[in-house]
């Protein structure tokens, strides 16, 4: 059996940031900022929230604002949209769709059917403009929809660990998780920890994109476009595609980044307090809410 390659990148180790506070964030061109709670000055009479129809509106918002760059498999796709004048402006999106892994949905909703009856929030972006407390409102119609859609469970993740460019810029300062709490989110532990790779723009490489190019894989080729337009060589044909990966990754300047994994929040949908308690968890929840990054390890 063939050892697996050893990939030389090299390693970093951020410090994360807490994942509750009183600011909210918001995006714009891929650019963050913050609104404190207390500003308030949201008013339901001037917002309306409704299905996406068609993914193009939605995937184009999303890859303009939010700092991943993509666009993950949808379900479900709402809009938080701003009434001015009779027209309607969109200023938010939520994507609810179809995780990797099933194993992301079964976990902690055991009893619920993947992808129908659960799903997760895989991006929440608004713009810059939404007032303060405008995300608790917007959630909670978009969980209306959903309900109605006879959807009973949705997952999400806080990532508290911040991502730079290869330069140093700061790109995306971590996700604080102040809506999941606000909502009543059940807190379900983080996930596993891992080492995640880092593209010089600050973006993540997926270990789903690297496993496509490995096994060459459908969709393979976008995965590898992906590394070519950043720099990286051609692969030649009758290469073997882990070790173009490899040397691919390292002329790119990728990094290595240790990351102790995402705190994990799930909400169960119902008409009431009793339907909502009657789907049950597969993991146990936590309580209080995370509230303090995680210590600086020894030696970094």
């Amino acid at each position: 059996m063939t050892a697996p390659l050893q990939e030389m990148l090299p390693l970093e180790d951020l410090k994360e940031l807490p994942a509750v506070s009183p600011w909210c964030q918001r995006w714009r061109e891929r650019k963050h900022s913050w609104r404190h709670v207390r500003d308030g000055g949201f008013d339901a009479r001037n917002y309306s929230v409704d299905v996406i129809p068609d993914e193009e509106p939605a995937k184009t918002f999303v890859l303009t604002h939010h700092y991943s760059r993509s666009y993950p498999a949808v379900k479900v796709q709402l809009g938080l949209y701003q009434v001015v004048d009779g027209e309607r402006r969109l200023c938010g999106v939520a994507v609810f769709g179809v995780p990797v892994s099933t194993a992301v949905l079964t976990k902690p909703l055991p009893e619920l059917k993947p992808y129908t009856e659960s799903l997760v929030c895989s991006r929440f972006v608004l713009l810059d403009e939404c007032p303060g407390n405008s995300e608790s409102w917007f959630l909670a119609r978009c969980f209306e929809h959903l309900l109605a859609r006879n959807v009973r469970g949705v997952v999400s993740f806080a990532d508290p660990v911040p991502r730079r460019t290869a330069s140093g810029a700061l790109i995306m300062p971590g996700h604080v998780g102040t809506i999941y709490a606000a909502t009543n989110a059940v807190y379900a532990s983080r996930t596993t920890a891992r080492t995640v790779k880092l593209l010089p723009d600050g973006t993540v490489f997926h270990e789903r994109a690297a496993q496509k190019i490995r096994r060459q894989e459908q969709g393979h080729e976008y995965a590898e476009a992906q590394l070519i337009a950043l720099g990286a060589p051609v692969p030649r044909a009758g290469c073997n595609p882990a070790v173009w990966l490899r040397e691919a990754l390292m002329a790119v300047g990728a990094r290595n980044v240790r990351h102790r994994g995402a705190h994990r929040f799930v909400w169960r949908l119902g008409r009431n307090r009793r339907e909502r308690e009657q789907i049950k968890l597969g993991l146990p929840a936590r309580r209080p809410y995370p509230k303090q990054a995680d210590p600086e390890p020894n030696g970094i």
